[in-house]
């Protein structure tokens, strides 16, 4: 592995201009940058969920879902970038880079106003063959979206961790009596009279989805794990640097 060229990709939105290769880019319609086996095997690519659903928090003094997502990432380039890797957003948007400037970059990308839509779907398709990735969501939306990005990444050689976002409440559900359940974009609503009597098929119905994942995981080679906001951030972090350095 080393200086070889290895492989043309599309250019995205923030590729510098000595990056493209204006010789290969002349015989198309699009823009070519010329990729390295080191730079692929060196990069880690983030998918952060911006949807609606992951601005619950179960407690006014825990963190929401997507505050603690946003935690893990940004801390988690923290130290990819300074141990030499390559860090950027799966979608595209931030491609890959080292140094304190794509950290700010990737600050900024992170505190973008939520999505629209009530729960999210992975962004694959910038991922360089044979990098990493990471994606942190609470997956509580249509997995077919998972499956696809996963598929994606599996045609690439990318592996990676899929961590699954969760507040305590959504394990527990401690619900009871006359309850009105609604999505965090107002689109879905269910209102029961007895919570309490949904408690053990919801649970189940929890536990499926997350047997669903871990199989679409070990299926693309990568691996998943569920993480919950009222337990310390450190542990989860430590356990995806971990497992990307491990992966590398």
């Amino acid at each position: 592995m080393g200086d070889e060229f290895w492989q043309y990709r599309a250019a995205h939105a923030g590729d510098e201009a000595r990056a493209i290769d204006w010789r290969r880019s002349a015989r198309a319609d699009v823009q070519f940058v010329r990729e390295k086996e080191w730079q692929a095997a060196q990069s880690v690519h983030l998918w952060l969920d911006d949807a609606r659903s992951m601005e619950f928090t179960g407690d006014p003094k825990r963190q929401a879902k997507a505050d603690r997502a946003r935690l893990l990432a940004l801390s988690l380039a923290v130290l990819l970038i300074r141990a030499g890797e390559r860090v950027g957003l799966a979608d595209g948007i931030a491609p890959p880079r080292s140094g304190e400037v794509q950290l700010l970059r990737l600050s900024e990308a992170f505190t973008r106003p939520a999505g629209e839509a009530d729960y999210g779907e992975p962004q694959a398709r910038a991922m360089l063959t044979g990098s990493r990735a990471v994606f942190l969501s609470d997956f509580l939306g249509d997995p077919a979206g998972v499956e696809g990005a996963l598929a994606q990444a599996a045609d690439k050689g990318v592996t990676g961790v899929l961590m699954q976002v969760l507040d305590p409440v959504e394990e527990a559900f401690p619900f009871d009596g006359r309850t009105i359940f609604e999505s965090m974009g107002g689109t879905l609503t269910h209102e029961t009279r007895k919570a309490g009597d949904l408690r053990d098929r919801y649970r189940a119905r929890l536990e499926e989805r997350k047997e669903r994942l871990r199989h679409l995981a070990r299926t693309a080679g990568w691996l998943f794990t569920t993480h919950h906001t009222g337990e310390p951030a450190q542990g989860a972090l430590l356990w995806l640097y971990a497992a990307l350095r491990k992966g590398g």
